[in-house]
């Protein structure tokens, strides 16, 4: 398969590779332009809550914002901040950047589409199509359950402990199969179906599901199942390359730098391997729009096993004991008074979403240059896009 192949050509990049640092003082904001001099509103529909929301970058949390909102209940564009922090130009707003677990919407859709062909069951164990690969003590997981989360299955193992140790080991290639040993060595967090824990494990396990039930690579159906079908140029699976190529706003992320300062340090270039099927795709906010729009219309997964993307199982959450928020592929939070459903995903530098109302009247893509894009609390940015796309929690 394509990412064996690559390995050691990726395993050449590890040390040769570094992204420049910035000190705190170039991380202010500079002079010149800066958002929202690069919106672009569309005349059917002006948001001023939108255009506030993502005003006055680069800040602290944010270097530079992306913006796209659709459907019935109108139409708005809206990009701020800067390409990158040393030449202060505008990002551009059709950038590509990485979209992290919104991958996991991409993985779903292909596992429906193919329970729909009946190449696929939910209800099937996961040991059944990867006897080789799930031990016993796993055999009860069923294949929906490694979608919404409840399979119990702890997450891998990586190196390192501070995002200084994870920057350190960023060329580091990540085989699935190794994930999934290391997972599965582990005693289960509680039983199949039990409770409801958000880890990229299970749609690891997905992904080779889909490979093994296919003989194809995963990488190839969805490229031949959703980005192609839907014209989505601008969307790709990087593989091993740590580089997003084509144009892109560079990402930046707040960590001890090499002169033992804190402040901002380019990661742009960062390895993808560890999220594969779960969290590696890059694309732009146009072609996560076509896509959200085409998923909420029903023309990505047809007929009944659509509703599997809008049911929560009826379960707790492992650590809030809440109810559970996740179902196959998507989130649902109460925002405005309505429900919203979509995902959100964050890389290094980089945080992303698609959200939409159930029957599609309003979307929303978004994405962030996070400075602590996987930090525990939502970016303050993209917590406001959210609030003046859809109204508070």
């Amino acid at each position: 398969m394509s990412r064996t192949a690559s390995l050691s050509a990726a395993a050449l990049l590890v040390g040769l590779v570094a992204g420049p640092s910035v000190h705190p003082a170039a991380a202010s904001a500079p002079p010149g332009p800066t958002a929202p001099a690069a919106a672009q509103i569309s005349a059917r529909h002006q948001d001023s809550g939108l255009a506030a929301a993502i005003a006055g970058l680069p800040d602290a949390d944010a270097t530079a914002a992306l913006v796209r909102v659709g459907g019935r209940e109108g139409v708005w564009r809206g990009s701020s901040g800067v390409h990158d922090l040393r030449s202060h130009r505008p990002a551009d707003p059709d950038a590509r950047f990485r979209a992290g677990s919104v991958t996991k919407v991409f993985t779903a859709a292909v596992a429906l589409q193919l329970a729909a062909e009946g190449e696929l069951d939910l209800d099937r164990s996961a040991r059944s199509y990867l006897p080789d690969l799930i031990p016993a003590s796993y055999g009860g997981v069923t294949v929906r359950q490694l979608l919404n989360h409840t399979h119990g299955i702890p997450a891998p193992d990586f190196p390192g402990t501070t995002v200084e140790e994870w920057y350190a080991n960023r060329f580091q290639v990540h085989v699935p199969e190794d994930m999934v040993r290391s997972a599965t060595s582990k005693k289960p967090e509680f039983g199949p179906g039990k409770r409801q824990h958000y880890l990229n494990i299970g749609y690891t396990i997905a992904g080779l599901i889909i490979e093994r039930v296919t003989r194809d690579s995963y990488e190839d159906q969805v490229a031949r199942r959703v980005l192609g079908p839907l014209g989505l140029c601008d969307t790709y699976f990087p593989g091993t390359n740590p580089r997003i190529t084509g144009p892109h706003n560079h990402g930046y992320q707040r960590m001890r730098l090499d002169d033992g300062t804190t402040g901002l340090r380019d990661v742009t270039v960062w390895g993808t391997t560890d999220g594969w099927a779960t969290g590696d795709i890059v694309s732009t906010t146009a072609d996560l729009e076509r896509f959200t729009q085409a998923l909420f219309a029903g023309r990505v997964v047809r007929g009944p096993l659509l509703e599997e993307m809008f049911t929560l199982p009826e379960v707790t959450d492992f650590k809030s004991g809440e109810p559970a928020a996740y179902s196959v592929g998507l989130s649902m939070k109460v925002l405005g008074g309505r429900e919203v459903w979509g995902k959100t995903g964050g890389r290094w530098g980089y945080n992303a979403a698609i959200a939409s109302t159930r029957n599609g009247s309003r979307t929303l893509v978004y994405s962030v240059n996070s400075t602590d894009a996987k930090g525990q609390d939502m970016n303050k940015v993209a917590e406001n896009i959210m609030v003046a796309a859809y109204g508070m929690p």
